[in-house]
């Protein structure tokens, strides 16, 4: 679990956390205020299965993508991406 960016905030990706934890999952927390060069090298040097994100400065679209793009340079593009936080929603002008 990676928290992004210069956000924060990880009360959430906390209790996700130890939600995951309790289901049974084995859990790596990264902490606050990693890049996704960071988050990356994490998930590969710990060979898991899946990366969460938790993101709450509404940066999804570049950082999601960034930590996407660098998994396929690593040819580690197996590895499931999924995440949550504030995600704005686009809307169009009327």
């Amino acid at each position: 679990m990676g928290k992004v960016g210069l956000d924060g905030h990880d009360r959430g990706a906390k209790i996700i956390a130890r939600a995951f934890r309790d289901a049974g999952f084995e859990v790596i927390y990264t902490g606050l205020h990693q890049s996704p060069e960071m988050v990356v090298s994490t998930a590969i040097q710990e060979d898991v299965d899946a990366v969460s994100l938790s993101i709450l400065s509404g940066a999804h679209t570049h950082l999601f993508s960034r930590v996407l793009e660098l998994l396929r340079e690593q040819d580690a593009s197996e590895i499931v991406v999924f995440g949550g936080g504030i995600i704005r929603r686009k809307t169009s002008p009327l």
